[in-house]
């Protein structure tokens, strides 16, 4: 029986969105990977598109931990060859980076759009749906999204049906490998 576990970083209310939070993030995350290692989580996932403290706490855990960037990078590949990235910030996260190199199209952030709660309104929503279609017409097949918080509102399957290509909801993206990592550990 599969039994989910949801904590949030503790002394962390703001998230992680930038080099400082992410760097402050990590320890975080390792100490609540064996934390929850040692109650009885089978997996771990790690719900932010930056991957913070993920490979920390791989090394930390006997048990799988997934990365919402790396998940949708990876399964991105599958879906198209030409890949853009669509978030809440300037930089690329690390993980796409890696594992789609120099593939990745464009990547961009609506405008006026500078966290999560941009999105929720109506401005920076329609400036985040815009920069889709302009991801679109300089020839992305796919777009990854690259903030955990958009599966929060839905947009990838509002993107995909405006723009007509497989939009990656990161948070989905994570839960797939997650199963499927521990249905593989079951054979």
């Amino acid at each position: 029986m599969l039994q989910v576990v949801s904590r949030c970083i503790p002394d962390q209310p703001e998230g992680i969105h930038d080099d400082v939070t992410f760097t402050s993030g990590v320890p975080k995350v390792v100490k609540l990977a064996v934390e929850l290692w040692q109650e009885g989580c089978q997996a771990i996932i790690v719900s932010c598109a930056g991957d913070p403290g993920v490979a920390e706490a791989k090394q930390a855990v006997p048990i799988p931990v997934i990365g919402g960037g790396a998940s949708t990078a990876a399964l991105s590949t599958f879906f198209g060859s030409y890949p853009a990235v669509l978030g809440i910030t300037e930089d690329v996260p690390e993980s796409y980076h890696r594992i789609l190199g120099d593939r990745i199209v464009n990547n961009a952030k609506g405008d006026g759009v500078e966290n999560i709660l941009d999105l929720m309104t109506a401005k920076g929503y329609e400036a985040t749906m815009e920069k889709a279609a302009a991801q679109k017409a300089l020839g992305a097949d796919v777009i990854a999204l690259s903030c955990t918080g958009m599966s929060s509102i839905q947009i990838a399957s509002s993107i995909e049906k405006a723009v007509g290509i497989p939009v990656l909801d990161p948070v989905m993206c994570e839960g797939l490998l997650t199963v499927f990592e521990l249905l593989r550990k079951e054979i």
